[in-house]
């Protein structure tokens, strides 16, 4: 059996944000996410495509449909999280994650696929409630803008100058210390918007599709040299 780990509701927040083609929770053995709440809170709101699980005999009862060796995420949460029980706990329960992500609560408990191939996803959460990286699609969504709070945008659409990325730390910057919610965004939100964000490896952990092409990358190593004076990266590492 996996590792029991705490999920925080940012991190369920991106998962419940991955695409490939089309929304990953259209996979079936994507995510299970399972409630453990009562049955008149869950019936009230719960999270988008959240199973609840019965109780018998101090014993939480897993759907029998459910086969938790073959889903990659299984996340289990109830009112208030505070102990390990499960595969994954989300940190906090359903109180914390509701009150940060109002949108993603709904009553429905049936889920047609074509409704989860037609579920439009929302920009990965890089710093939670502060940056989020997404495509142009995302940045012109008035509901994504209202659900999220976002107050400025950093555009990396087109070709940029290793001279663009200096504007974009200090325009990133100066929004952070008003605390404006930004959205960092490129044409498909796969590369040129992640060289805006801090951190390659959070990036990477936020939205797994994510990979510069060459071009971006030999963009932000003339970035290295203006700011340090000598190149830093061997760009022949495969990684990049």
């Amino acid at each position: 059996m996996a590792e029991l780990l705490f999920c925080e509701p940012t991190e369920l927040y991106n998962i419940l944000n991955q695409v490939s083609k089309l929304s990953r929770l259209a996979e079936p053995n994507y995510l299970c996410l399972l409630d453990v709440r009562s049955k008149r809170q869950y019936d009230e709101s719960h999270v988008i495509t959240a199973r609840r699980v019965k109780k018998k005999d101090n014993q939480y009862l897993i759907p029998e449909s459910v086969d938790l060796e073959c889903v990659r995420y299984c996340i289990v949460y109830d009112s208030n999280t505070s102990s390990l029980e499960l595969r994954i706990r989300r940190r906090g329960g359903y109180e914390c994650f509701s009150g940060l992500y109002h949108f993603f609560r709904t009553q429905k408990i049936i889920w047609m696929p074509q409704e989860l191939d037609a579920f439009q996803p929302y920009p990965a959460e890089i710093m939670p409630g502060k940056i989020f990286l997404g495509k142009f699609s995302q940045a012109c969504n008035a509901k994504i803008h209202k659900d999220l709070k976002i107050k400025a945008h950093v555009n990396v659409s087109m070709e940029a100058t290793p001279y663009s990325f200096r504007h974009i730390c200090h325009f990133m910057e100066l929004h952070l210390r008003l605390h404006s919610v930004i959205l960092v965004f490129s044409t498909q939100g796969i590369s040129r918007s992640s060289a805006a964000v801090r951190s390659w490896a959070h990036v990477k952990k936020c939205k797994n599709n994510m990979r510069p092409n060459r071009g971006l990358v030999a963009q932000l190593l003339e970035w290295e040299k203006t700011i340090h004076g000598e190149y830093l990266t061997d760009i022949s590492d495969p990684i990049y």
